[in-house]
């Protein structure tokens, strides 16, 4: 198991440079050193404190690392440098310590002579599917950089998707959040003034009135209990929409959202359309292709329309037509392929495919970010309306019974 290290050196202007490194002795992180460069003046286990970072994901990679990671990797190698020289300097000077500690996992595996495909694919965690099978068709047919630009383009594009499609819904959410809080403290602050005050009228009171009064007494009294079923209720949707079915009728319901809806679908199309895209490119054979974007296309009912592809492929079939039984891809989606087939470049069309979405992708982002503040507005005016009407009714019946 590798350990952590300090070091102190000297790089070639003479300048004193300090940093970790992983490795497995004094020996190997010294040679390594010197491979990078630097004439070590110190190098000595680092000692592990309390440490303050908290990671909920073990082994997992943020993407902007995985991004930045295949960027320098791919440049490295196109540039001529060794593939065991690149990885240690990539394991140095990433800032993320998990994707560190894995890139020297990797390097150490390769020099006992395993391949970089066969290493990687033992971190399923930091190193997709998607990921492992390109590397694996780039050492096969020698084209190891073009496979490792072709994996930094689409990761960097993947995190610039994600980023805007979470820009896009970081806005209600908070929203939401505000909405709901002020909601809470008109229930437990204020409405309790009103029921002292309309319990000395001895009168019925209107309907509204009553149910807000009820929803203001169960917070007052059973918070804690609402809290915690809440929190059971948010547990045990977790866990249904980690199973088949769940994740199915959830990930259909995303799709038929009223607002929402268009976001994710042309998200996931455009994820499906790149991703066979460079993997076709790459040289990987089609069935193994379709079976990798069931997994990364993160939608089930787009993994299910692959599936049936991937069957009819099997038996001989073209793509397109079994993707026109689905709904869910659309007719200029499916006449592409189908004259991608017909001209033996389905790979190219595929790339027109998905570039044409990632545009609809920031197109529908721009749109709605200027829809939903107006469209926030009326729900929260709707929100507090309803509630502050439901307060006021017993006064204006007040007012008529003393006219």
């Amino acid at each position: 198991m590798p350990d952590n290290y300090a070091y102190r050196v000297r790089d070639r202007q003479g300048k004193l440079v300090t940093g970790t490194i992983w490795g497995d002795n004094d020996a190997a992180v010294l040679g390594r050193l010197k491979e990078m460069g630097y004439t070590p003046v110190k190098v000595a286990k680092k000692r592990e404190g309390m440490s303050m970072e908290i990671n909920l994901r073990p082994g997992h990679v943020k993407p902007k690392y995985m991004a930045i990671f295949s960027r320098q990797f791919a440049t490295m190698v196109n540039s001529g440098l060794p593939i065991l020289r690149a990885l240690s300097i990539l394991g140095s000077q990433t800032e993320s310590k998990v994707l560190g500690k894995v890139i020297t996992q990797v390097r150490m595996d390769v020099e006992r002579g395993s391949s970089l495909s066969a290493a990687m694919a033992k971190h399923p965690k930091t190193f997709t599917n998607l990921y492992v099978a390109m590397i694996r068709a780039g050492e096969t047919g020698g084209v190891l950089d073009q496979v490792l630009l072709r994996l930094a383009d689409n990761t960097e594009k993947d995190v610039a998707l994600r980023q805007r499609v979470k820009s896009a819904m970081t806005y209600p959410v908070v929203v939401l959040a505000m909405v709901s809080l002020v909601l809470i403290a008109m229930l437990v602050f204020i409405v309790p003034q009103f029921k002292s005050i309309y319990a000395q009228l001895h009168g019925s009171l209107p309907l509204p009135t009553r149910i807000l009064m009820s929803v203001s007494n169960t917070f007052r009294h059973y918070f804690l209990e609402v809290l915690a079923l809440i929190g059971v209720g948010v547990f045990l949707f977790k866990r249904w929409k980690k199973t088949d079915q769940g994740r199915a009728m959830v990930d259909r319901a995303k799709l038929r959202m009223p607002v929402f809806g268009g976001l994710f679908h042309k998200s996931a199309l455009s994820r499906f359309a790149g991703t066979l895209s460079i993997l076709l490119q790459s040289g990987v054979p089609i069935l193994q292709s379709l079976d990798i974007v069931t997994e990364t296309v993160n939608n089930k009912v787009l993994s299910v329309a692959v599936e049936d592809v991937q069957a009819s492929v099997k038996e001989g079939e073209t793509i397109a037509r079994p993707l026109a039984k689905h709904a869910v891809f659309p007719p200029m989606v499916v006449q592409m392929l189908a004259v991608g087939e017909e001209t033996g470049s389905v790979d190219v069309m595929l790339s027109k495919v998905g570039e044409f979405y990632d545009n609809e992708v920031t197109a529908t982002v721009d749109a709605l970010t200027s829809l939903i503040e107006p469209l926030m507005i009326a729900v929260i005016g709707a929100a507090v309306g309803m509630a502050v009407i439901a307060l006021y009714l017993p006064m204006f019946k007040l007012i008529n019974l003393i006219h």
